[in-house]
């Protein structure tokens, strides 16, 4: 059998995986008994983001993602913040241009000129990596994995910048490429439906929300709707990620606008089209101000600057439930 060798390397600095710390970490810190989690998300932020963290979301700002949490990052100026930045390019242009970030581990390259500034001026590191790479290397911080190897990235620009290995692999003896596991400090997460313990729905395609539920130590949720939790129990299947994962649920509904929530509103066109041109035009000051910094929360956003009609347009609905604007 031949011996393991390392090929190559990147020189990109990553998180340094510790899965037996991990483990002990959850151990100490994640409590298996079923009590309720629900508060604000001024709250949750608060008291589960810390400044120097290492932080992911799923999926995006603009499909099912924890829009509205994310707002709350910046509205509390966290800082020094490592992000994961899989499948989008908007929620790290805000977080960069909102001063939260310092570092990111890149799987999609599109950010504009606050990032790329951001970059050369030295305010922010940038790793490569790829979009399956890096749900590849969530995958293994679930898993309780130190790497996992992966059938592609070996031989790119991007394994130069990243963390990335280049090993021989000791059953075939052909090159493989390993990346390091990721064990976030704290995911945030947008769901259907949870109960107020953190038993949490997702309907329809996702990314890897339950794998960053399991290899996060902190776990913000927000929600569309609270459920009891007599309905979860009706219908166990339907759980996506129970409540022992998750440390804070924090209802929010239209928590993904302005983009999408599958099953239940589409993305807002005029709102995308405005904050993808604050992105890529250097306006994000703007945005932030308006959207951010002159509003309280997310209620208040929704409530002043979107208002009742134009949930009803995006919904298809004549009625709101939770009489947003009205």
């Amino acid at each position: 059998m031949p011996d393991l060798q390392i090929l190559a390397e990147g020189t990109g600095d990553y998180l340094k995986p510790d899965p037996d710390g991990y483990r002990e970490w959850v151990r100490d810190h994640k409590n298996r008994a079923m009590v309720p989690k629900l508060m604000s998300e001024k709250d949750a932020i608060e008291k589960l983001v810390a400044d120097g963290d290492y932080m992911v979301y799923e999926c995006n700002y603009l499909q099912r993602g924890p829009s509205a949490l994310i707002r709350e990052v910046i509205r509390q100026g966290k800082k020094d913040l490592w992000l994961g930045a899989k499948f989008t390019w908007v929620a790290a242009a805000l977080l960069t241009g909102g001063g939260c970030v310092s570092k990111l581990d890149v799987g999609f390259f599109l950010f504009g000129p606050v990032v790329e500034q951001a970059i050369r001026e030295g305010r922010v590191k940038a790793y490569e990596y790829s979009n399956v790479v890096m749900t590849n290397r969530i995958m293994a911080g679930a898993m309780g994995l130190p790497f996992i190897p992966v059938r592609s990235f070996g031989g790119t620009d991007g394994f130069e910048h990243s963390g990335a290995k280049l090993i021989t692999d000791p059953y075939t003896g052909e090159p493989i490429t390993i990346v390091p596991a990721l064990n976030p400090d704290v995911a945030l997460i947008h769901v259907h439906q949870s109960d107020v313990f953190g038993n949490a729905r997702i309907f329809g395609t996702g990314i890897s929300h339950v794998e960053s539920a399991y290899a996060s130590k902190k776990v913000i949720i927000s929600t569309e709707d609270v459920i009891d939790t007599e309905e979860i129990k009706r219908d166990p299947a339907r759980t996506t990620i129970p409540y022992y994962a998750v440390d804070a649920v924090v209802h929010l509904p239209y928590g993904a606008y302005p983009g999408e929530m599958q099953g239940r509103y589409a993305s807002d066109t005029g709102h995308v089209v405005e904050v993808v041109g604050a992105t890529m035009r250097g306006w994000i000051d703007k945005y932030l101000e308006k959207y951010v910094h002159s509003v309280g929360s997310h209620a208040e956003m929704m409530d002043k600057l979107v208002g009742y009609q134009r949930i009803k347009e995006i919904t298809g609905r004549a009625t709101i439930k939770e009489g947003y604007g009205v």
